[in-house]
């Protein structure tokens, strides 16, 4: 016998085993708080840029510690349903919400005291009533209160930061009308020229029927690359535009800020995570407190968090579940394609739908590869990504969108917020970098309740790490795992699943890493170090030539 191995003669095998059971699990708990304070850490580290504010208010310290007040006031019976009422609406609509004294929720366009003009357009497009995420959020914001709404991908979420804006432009016209060089009241950013210029013929339909009906003209303007500069003549009251244009305006002093009252981020995730120093620039140009307002399919704790600091106790508006979580009416289908095999493969995945169809890669070059190869196959194929020109880009969308061609072929630029009806089939001629942009992408189909299909070449070429993560997302949405994802297995799976109120990477939001392993935090570190050396290099006098 093992003299090493002591033997406790006077206890069970029973009760020996409970205690090593007991002990095993002290030391699991320990491990598990030590990953806990470890992340902790890390996320506090990658959230220690200074807060989203305007340079005179961190100048002057000055901190707004109340919402902006509106005259908006539901309908008289919404205003004196009890808590508990409204409570039990949100939970059997499945919205959740954060923050201090929430707005009721209004079932009915009615009960928000919407003007009978927009009240019929929106008939016009086939909307009676609002769904579970607007009849909450817009309560929200014609409150006056800034916000975070986080939806799924066709869930109606342009028309909640709409409808408040043109509420509030409207009453402006009426008190007082703007002047010229006035404005504007309204911005929204947008990460894409093509989502800025559906946003921005979005807001024209809406204000042209307010026109119509009521005879006043509220003045929307575009501002993005490869289009003509607003004109200011009677004023500008709403603005839809990109950063990178927004500032060359700015700068130029073509308008300016100064009574802008209303901020909105679409696809907010994005423009926090690829913009951050052009929103920094942006938020210098304020004068005054603004509604703050950040619409998201996906959005990652991290990301919240740093949205907050823009804003005075923000409502947190969720329809979604888990933020980034894939809508489960669409059908996922993963399949192993070897790469120089993805072409012909290709046509056989277009055949599983009718048209519409979208097609996503991540390089120009491969757009351009797979609209030529379409083309020889005598398909109707329309194709965009970010080095064509906007004219180009709008006519191809426009063409699209018009059932003109069957198949649009796009980078990441049409995934962000671009607006399809009746999308069949997305396919992703190769995994996206990030997780996210997976969601986002599968998000054109499966709109407006419907059902839709997405099927994603995978090789050996992917990351692990997001291929761990698209296997967990899978899982999620209790969709087919194929083998070659089901093999795959990370050196922390066995922690994944804590007892933790957020699952996988606090930073980014996939599910099949943790913080410590994020790829994308790496990727903002590396970048970081990299603009800290070529400030260095500028402030020397001298260049790495």
């Amino acid at each position: 016998m093992d003299e090493s191995i002591p033997i406790d003669r006077n206890t069970s095998l029973l009760d020996q085993h409970a205690r090593l059971k007991k002990e095993a699990e002290k030391l699991r708990e320990s491990e598990r708080e030590r990953l806990r304070r470890e992340e902790k850490k890390i996320l506090e580290n990658a959230q220690a840029a200074q807060a989203l504010m305007a340079a005179s208010e961190l100048a002057k310290g000055v901190r707004y510690d109340k919402p902006l007040r509106s005259g908006w006031r539901p309908a008289r019976h919404v205003r004196h349903r009890k808590e508990s009422e409204s409570d039990e609406i949100r939970k059997r609509n499945d919205v959740v919400v954060e923050g201090d004294r929430i707005p009721p929720p209004c079932l009915t366009f009615e009960e928000m005291k919407l003007p009978p003009v927009i009240i019929n357009e929106l008939k016009r497009r086939g909307i009676s009533s609002p769904n579970p995420f607007q009849m909450q959020a817009l309560p929200v914001l014609f409150s006056g209160r800034d916000m975070i709404g986080i939806a799924s991908t066709g869930s109606g979420k342009t028309l909640v930061f709409e409808l408040p804006l043109l509420m509030f432009c409207l009453e402006q016209q009426v008190s007082l009308p703007f002047v010229d060089n006035e404005g504007p009241y309204g911005l929204i950013l947008c990460p894409s020229r093509d989502l800025a210029e559906q946003t921005y013929k979005d807001f024209c339909g809406l204000r042209d029927a307010i026109e119509d009906g009521l005879g006043i003209r509220l003045n929307v303007g575009l501002c993005i690359g490869g289009v003509a500069s607003i004109s200011m003549l009677g004023g500008c009251h709403i603005i839809v535009a990109t950063t990178g244009r927004l500032l060359d305006n700015l700068k130029r002093h073509l308008f300016n800020l100064d009574i802008c009252r209303y901020l909105c981020l679409d696809e907010a995730d994005r423009m926090l995570d690829k913009f951050e120093e052009d929103l920094r620039k942006v938020f210098t140009y304020f004068k005054n407190q603004r509604q703050t307002v950040f619409f998201s399919a996906t959005m990652p704790r991290k990301i919240q968090n740093f949205a907050m600091s823009a804003m005075v106790q923000p409502v947190t508006v969720n329809v979604s579940g888990r933020a980034g979580a894939a809508n489960k009416r669409i059908q996922q289908d993963v399949e192993y394609v070897k790469q120089d095999a993805k072409l012909v493969h290709l046509l056989t995945a277009i055949d599983k739908t009718g048209p519409p169809v979208i097609i996503f890669a991540r390089r120009p070059q491969d757009v351009d590869l797979i609209h030529e190869h379409l083309l020889l196959k005598g398909l109707s194929v329309s194709a965009i990504h970010g080095q064509k020109h906007q004219d180009d880009r709008s006519q191809a969308v426009d063409n699209f969108r018009s059932k003109k061609t069957d198949i649009l072929v796009a980078t990441d630029v049409a995934s962000k917020g671009l607006d399809f009806q009746g999308i069949k089939h997305v396919i992703n001629f190769d995994m996206p970098a990030a997780i996210e942009d997976y969601t986002h992408r599968i998000g054109r189909t499966g709109r407006r309740g419907e059902r839709g299909l997405a099927t994603t070449f995978i090789n050996k070429q992917d990351d692990e790490s997001t291929l761990l993560d698209l296997k967990a997302l899978l899982l999620e949405a209790g969709q087919k795992v194929p083998r070659i994802l089901s093999l795959l297995q990370s050196e922390t799976e066995r922690l994944l699943d804590l007892n933790d109120d957020e699952k996988g990477c606090a930073f980014c939001g996939g599910l099949g890493h943790r913080i410590g392993k994020c790829p994308q935090l790496e990727a903002d570190q590396a970048k970081q170090t990299q603009d800290i050396k070529n400030k260095d290099i500028l402030s020397a006098g001298g260049a790495d030539w």
